[in-house]
């Protein structure tokens, strides 16, 4: 399969991968984006005329942005809550041109469940998402061409989803191998989305957006942001040169939700707003996509486990 190949570099920005592109009359979501790389997706669908929701814990939080941007407003999502998410499904009206499954967390210190006994991280980074994609999933196929947003990361390149035991019941509970674990999960939904709901005219991708300051770090300890190179010894936040500003790191997702390029492509995986090659995953590999977070017989069967959820 020929690596699909963009334009655009990792220092492209929102704006240069949009350029000239016009989503008038799409109506979109994406969840977390009151602040960070969500607002600066945000920020960028709205000035090529989508119609944007703003999906958050807190609404009042995208309240300013909103308030700000033509033709965006914002409701209420908790993806670890399934109730919430029952309730966000609920009230969507009317067909969806794209999903920006954007929102998330990393490196929770302590084992934490959802109120289905899910751990933590891959109940909001993955089971939030699925819950709401499913929900979603007659209005995006109204929309005749529709596109499913996976943000995922780098990490995903380090531990596959351990389906005998993905709750860390048995196992001593790491908060790393648990947020990627959760990040291999949220591209395994890309496959199986596509793999499901592709004829229907559905398609979906994952990203990882690379190194960024944003609120997602804050619970990450200031020795690990000194090993990511992002904080010196007396606890300031650096900006090596490999980081990005959050307009750059927002291009792929942008890319992937509204660009004409990306038509009907769908089960990829993208960073630097390229695709990325597939690699055997481990403490040595660097870039590209594990291939484990894009095995198809995984992907099914974490669709099943989480369609049992549900």
């Amino acid at each position: 399969m020929t690596l699909i190949r963009t334009p655009f570099t990792a220092r492209s920005t929102t704006a240069d991968v949009l350029a000239g592109v016009r989503l008038d009359g799409k109506r979109m979501i994406v969840t977390g984006g009151a602040s960070g790389l969500g607002a600066a997706t945000v920020r960028a669908l709205s000035a090529a005329g989508a119609h944007v929701t703003i999906a958050t814990r807190d609404p009042a939080t995208g309240a300013p942005l909103a308030a700000e941007l033509p033709g965006v407003d914002t409701a209420a999502l908790d993806l670890a809550d399934p109730e919430s998410v029952r309730r966000f499904v609920a009230d969507w009206e009317g067909p969806l041109h794209a999903l920006v499954a954007n929102a998330g967390v990393m490196a929770i210190p302590t084992r934490r469940l959802n109120p289905d006994g899910w751990e933590l991280q891959l109940a909001t980074n993955f089971l939030g998402h699925f819950q709401l994609v499913n929900g979603l999933h007659e209005h995006l196929r109204a929309a005749g061409s529709a596109r499913v947003v996976l943000v995922s990361s780098g990490v995903q390149l380090r531990a596959p989803v351990d389906f005998e035991d993905p709750h860390f019941a048995r196992r001593p509970y790491d908060p790393w191998a648990a947020y990627a674990q959760s990040k291999t999960a949220v591209v395994l939904l890309a496959v199986g989305i596509s793999r499901h709901w592709s004829a229907e005219g559905i398609t979906a991708n994952a990203l990882a957006p690379g190194f960024i300051h944003t609120n997602l770090q804050r619970h990450v300890p200031p020795a690990a942001m000194r090993a990511l190179g992002g904080m010196d010894e007396d606890g300031n936040l650096v900006t090596p040169e490999y980081y990005k500003t959050i307009e750059q790191g927002a291009a792929t997702s942008v890319l992937l939700a509204g660009s004409p390029l990306l038509e009907g492509v769908t089960g990829r995986y993208f960073e630097d707003n390229q695709e990325s090659e597939v690699v055997a995953g481990g403490a040595e590999a660097r870039d590209g996509v594990a291939s484990w977070s894009v095995d198809p017989a995984a992907a099914d069967r974490l669709w099943t486990m989480a369609l049992e959820t549900l």
